[in-house]
């Protein structure tokens, strides 16, 4: 029954879920919480994993694209191309490989190591590869790293759960931490079950510290069919994730980060109303719970393409929020965050798509100084074309080490040589925001990944 929720997230958006927001404190005034970087080779830029897993009607092979983060921002001359077909990497050739993905360093050895739903892939001072690989034994199709129980170590959290001995009695569902450092082959330090109580879900999982505690924290969402459940937040600590949940209005996707600069992460997330099945035909809402040493409070913000500052003017089908990532575009310590309006149509051009760039301020996150890119915005490369869905993904991440996120846009609907083949572009921060000197735009062939129809190269950027 988890199946129907999970559906709907891929239907609704390609995002995979979203961890931000590491580290904090106990102390009455917590340290910001940061994200760590996914840096493969341990040289201090981050890295991209860009996952081309086929369209769901697809008989194309799955696979990840790893493109190193260098001074000049990711390098297509160096990228690793990962598949099921790969030297080390277990199973056979099947598409889907990298729809669900994870960065962490699991093994504690400094390098970011990646999960690719249930392969592993270890990182090194030569990057990823399929060498010493190994599958989990089951994950339960969902999979997001964070740090639960604040020791350092990271750790990951799946959808697995078991099957009840009765489920005319209890059907819930629920979820399966697993505690770092892992060791080679695959064993987890030790292992959490949690009933979620709910029969259905969690259809997605975001990760952060929302507490300023220095453990992680964990929103899932629920639902089933075209209804939306309540979201549930669980506080992670030193002795693990608790058991009880505070319950959340019903959302999707997001990220946890500091908007406000406060020490404590506050959840970005979409505002879906009550049913998976309006989401296509919605304006978009992004929703910010601001977070406190006892959780999510009630202080709130809702912001929409209608809010003074955004770009655009909101109009059904834009799906404004439909992917969100965070991170400090403009180097002044608060967290801005990218969202993807995929259904924004261009002038005349339907469902060509957009990226909006929130501000986070003091006083929280705003519409002032909200930045918006597509296709048809001079020095973006590319045009925008019908059904493109710019903006469909989003990450904020420094791959150029300039203390400033840079902005990687996923189109996996863009056609190239084909079909749907699917494109990626990279735009730089800076003091004054995102900026298009030196933007970079490339699709599977520039790093040497299948240029096949129905590819969707873009469709996952690993987080």
């Amino acid at each position: 029954m988890r199946r129907s929720l999970i559906a709907a997230v891929a239907v609704a958006s390609l995002t995979a879920p979203l961890a931000l927001a590491t580290a904090g404190s106990a102390a009455a005034a917590p340290t910001p919480p940061k994200a760590p970087i996914t840096d493969f080779n341990h040289d201090g830029y981050a890295d991209l994993a860009i996952s081309a897993p086929g369209k769901y009607d697809s008989s194309v092979p799955g696979s990840v694209s790893i493109v190193y983060g260098s001074a000049n921002g990711p390098d297509k001359a160096h990228a690793v191309n990962i598949n099921r077909d790969t030297a080390g990497v277990p199973g056979t050739a099947a598409d889907g490989f990298g729809g669900q993905t994870a960065a962490a360093d699991l093994d504690g050895d400094g390098y970011t190591d990646l999960a690719v739903g249930a392969v592993i892939l270890w990182g090194s001072a030569q990057g990823l590869s399929g060498q010493g690989s190994v599958e989990l034994p089951s994950y339960g199709g969902l999979v997001t790293a964070g740090d639960f129980n604040g020791d350092g170590k990271r750790d990951l959290v799946t959808a697995e759960y078991p099957e009840p001995e009765d489920p005319m009695e209890n059907d819930d569902e629920g979820m399966t931490i697993s505690y770092g450092p892992f060791q080679r082959d695959g064993k987890a330090a030790s292992t959490q079950q949690i009933a979620t109580s709910q029969t259905f879900g969690p259809g997605d999982f975001v990760a952060g510290d929302v507490t300023g505690d220095g453990a992680d924290d964990i929103v899932t969402s629920h639902g089933f069919e075209e209804m939306a459940h309540k979201s549930q937040l669980w506080k992670g600590g030193k002795d693990g994730v608790a058991t009880t949940s505070q319950k959340l209005a019903p959302s999707l996707g997001g990220a946890v980060a500091d908007v406000d600069g406060d020490g404590y992460g506050d959840f970005v997330t979409r505002d879906i109303g009550t049913s998976f099945e309006d989401m296509p035909y919605q304006k978009g809402t992004v929703l910010v719970r601001y977070g406190s040493a006892s959780g999510l409070s009630d202080r709130s913000t809702k912001i929409t393409q209608d809010t003074a500052g955004v770009p655009g003017a909101g109009e059904d089908g834009d799906e404004f929020g439909s992917a969100i990532s965070a991170g400090d575009v403009n180097g002044d310590g608060f967290a801005d965050v990218a969202v993807g309006v995929p259904g924004e149509d261009i002038e005349t051009t339907a469902d060509a798509g957009s990226v909006v760039i929130l501000k986070g301020s003091r006083t929280g996150l705003t519409g002032t100084g909200a930045q918006a890119f597509d296709q048809s915005k001079p020095g973006i490369p590319g045009a925008s074309e019908k059904g493109d869905k710019f903006g469909g993904v989003v990450l904020l991440s420094d791959t150029n080490k300039d203390g400033k996120a840079d902005l990687t846009v996923g189109a996996p609907d863009e056609d190239g040589t084909h079909a749907d083949t699917g494109a990626v572009w990279h735009l730089r921060g800076s003091a004054s925001g995102l900026t298009t000197t030196g933007v970079d735009s490339f699709g599977p062939a520039a790093v040497g990944a299948p240029d096949k129809a129905g590819a969707n190269f873009g469709a996952v950027l690993a987080r």
